[in-house]
């Protein structure tokens, strides 16, 4: 027994490092990940029309999307919503089409869009969003807008982009200490394009802006045919400076002009959004990614060392007691073999959570696959939170079938209990805390707010797909036969000693976790600063390093400090191996406090409520996970010590 224990264990030793090493090399070459489009290429002859499209406005301040026609921009005659998919409403998302008008490989100068005579509600419209620093977002074939930014790093120029471009602007005029805001009225687009030699035919591959805030001005009275004297085509003058720009106060005219100038380029269309997701901290990456990777591979050659020598010792001595004065005065983990496996309290509430961290595990696994193939490239807008959100209703399956399987083995006989609060209970309490964000952003009038037809469709995913799964793996999971525990339960539970401070349940609950949020929080930086800085990420390749690292780093430190808790006598560890990896989500809410006050800007207060409260459910949701991950590394380790000694 002691032989099969030993080589159980150093297999799995084994196993720890050369997974780890396997899925290092695959990943070691492209750790951005594999790139397939989400759309097919559109081919554009000289002349064809091309459709320009607007997005929410966005601002990293207040973090409440509005929509474009939100603010008296130019209209077109009739304003046409695109179909969004499910993640594109939740993220906020309203594509609609612009008055823009743009033709393949024909270049415009200062084209009037319109003129707007501000009152004084359109004026305090447009300065609340220049205050809030709101940026325009537009679309393109399926590219968003950016504006290039040139910087100088490490002594070479460099260019970088970001994502939309401001509705305007603060400033003072010369030698007034006035604060006045002025609007970005004219746009220099520029299109760029790659060109087929052989057809002629061009596909986009870039799309540009270049804002300034200029006071046009011209003579005569305004008509439809007023030529500007800021910006005239026939003359070729064009808008290079903001030197007089365009201010924003009531009864104010304000010109909306726009050029277009396409360049072609030698980036393939399949290469197109590269520049999109050009990291230029690779090596921070590889820096946390290999940094951790060290600390686990210690930690796992530590936790192999004094699994092997401690516990092989520890079984062969046990084995060897043969007169019942020797058994009598055994100590350590052995001592309660006839209470680790007694019936925890509140074992139901057990089952529903470690039910629901499996169905948080399956959902993170699988869509972080088919992130990794390519399948939720930024392109998919939507795509990742429309994904995430179908895995986990289909993933319900398997949160019935642990939660009844795990019931099942406590001797429980009213599955269908189970199987309901596994399917009610976690996501009764993420719904509330959404349905009340929610009610903050309809109350702001923001176009975050998830709209009645939507809300319905989260109700079907619950309740018509997922809870019905639940009680099918509910079902599925207590029919089939359990697995007896290696050793009985006596009937009179063990008086637990007095343990000493540091086998503290709560002192070994919060050091515990202090190790897998380390395992992850510099990858941590960067998701919240994609999420929050409206940024793009799309590393799924270091993710996924992270994210394997994470559950060894659980799983170990669980059974590390579960096996200090046996030899101390103390035999309640179900609950315990369940928070004690559980408690870095406690870590990675006290990470986001930190992050919200020293990297956001945000000042409102409902703003803050959302972050919060969307940091509070990420959360939840990492504790589940976590949670479970130990809880089940540490069922195995005292299924497998326990059935390697001979109990009389």
């Amino acid at each position: 027994m002691a032989m099969e224990f030993l080589r159980s264990c150093r297999r799995l030793s084994e196993f720890s490092g050369s997974a780890i090493a396997l899925i290092l090399l695959l990943f070691i070459h492209g750790a951005n990940s594999f790139y397939l489009p989400g759309v097919a290429p559109q081919d554009f002859e000289k002349g064809d029309e091309l459709k320009v499209k607007v997005n929410k406005l966005t601002s990293i301040k207040t973090q409440l999307p509005y929509s474009y026609y939100s603010l008296p921009f130019c209209r077109p005659s009739k304003i046409v919503d695109s179909t969004e998919n499910l993640g594109e409403v939740l993220r906020g998302d309203r594509i609609e089409n612009a008055p823009y008008s743009f033709k393949m490989r024909e270049a415009q100068m200062c084209n009037i869009l319109c003129r707007v005579t501000l009152d004084a509600k359109k004026a305090k419209a447009f300065k609340e969003k220049i205050d809030d620093e709101y940026r325009v977002n537009m679309i393109l074939d399926n590219l968003p807008l950016v504006v290039p930014i040139e910087r100088v790093d490490q002594g070479s120029p460099s260019v970088v982009y970001q994502l939309g471009y401001h509705v305007g602007l603060k400033g003072q005029y010369e030698g007034s200490k006035e604060q006045k805001f002025f609007m970005h009225n004219h746009l220099a687009f520029t299109v760029r394009y790659h060109r087929d030699i052989q057809t002629d035919a061009a596909r986009i591959v870039g799309f540009e802006v270049k804002p300034y805030s200029v006071k046009h001005e011209y003579e005569g009275e305004w008509s439809e045919k007023t030529r500007l004297t800021t910006c005239d085509p026939h003359t070729k003058r064009l808008v290079v400076s903001s030197a007089t720009p365009q201010e924003v106060e009531q009864k104010k005219e304000i010109i909306f002009t726009y050029d277009v100038d396409f360049q072609e380029s030698e980036v393939k269309w399949a290469s197109r959004w590269d520049t999109y997701l050009l990291m230029s901290d690779n090596q921070i990456h590889w820096f946390s990614i290999v940094n951790s990777l060290m600390i686990v591979l210690f930690l796992s050659g530590m936790v192999a060392m004094i699994m092997l020598r401690t516990l092989y010792r520890d079984i062969s001595r046990y084995n060897e007691l043969e007169t019942q004065e020797e058994a009598q005065e055994e100590t350590g983990w052995k001592l309660v073999h006839g209470d680790v496996f007694r019936l925890p309290t509140n074992s139901d509430l057990l089952c529903v959570y470690v039910g629901t961290g499996v169905q948080c595990l399956g959902m993170v696994f699988v869509t972080m696959i088919f992130a990794m193939l390519g399948f939720l490239s930024p392109s998919n807008r939507g795509g990742l939170m429309t994904a995430m959100l179908l895995l986990w209703v289909f993933m319900g399956l398997f949160a019935g079938y642990a939660s009844s399987r795990l019931y099942k083995m406590f001797k429980g006989t009213e599955w269908k209990r189970i199987a309901f609060r596994t399917a009610f209970l976690f996501p009764a309490v993420v719904s509330a805390i959404f349905f009340v964000l929610n009610a903050l952003i309809w109350g702001q009038k923001s176009s975050g707010a998830v709209p009645f037809g939507t809300m319905f469709a989260l109700i079907f995913l619950w309740f018509g797909i997922s809870v019905p799964l639940v009680f099918v793996g509910g079902y599925i999971g207590f029919k089939k036969p359990a697995v007896d525990d290696p050793v009985k339960t006596n009937k009179i539970p063990r008086q637990i000693p007095e343990q000493a401070w540091y086998m503290n349940p709560v002192f070994s609950i919060l050091i515990g976790g202090i190790l897998p949020f380390g395992a992850v929080f510099i990858e941590l930086f960067f998701i919240l600063t994609s999420i929050w800085l409206n940024q793009f990420y799309y590393i799924f390749g270091f993710l996924f390093l992270v994210f394997v690292i994470l559950i060894v780093t659980c799983a170990e430190i669980t059974v590390v400090l579960c096996y200090f808790q046996l030899c101390s006598e103390d035999y309640l560890w179900w609950w315990r191996s369940y928070l004690t990896s559980g408690s870095s989500a406690l870590y990675l809410f006290l990470y986001a406090t930190f992050y919200f006050f020293t990297k956001l800007q945000i000042t409102k207060l409902v703003s803050a409520m959302l972050y919060f409260g969307y940091m509070l459910i990420a959360s939840y949701a990492f504790f589940v996970l976590t949670g479970t991950i130990g809880f089940y590394a540490c069922l195995w380790f005292t299924r497998l010590i326990y059935s390697s000694v001979k109990i009389d």
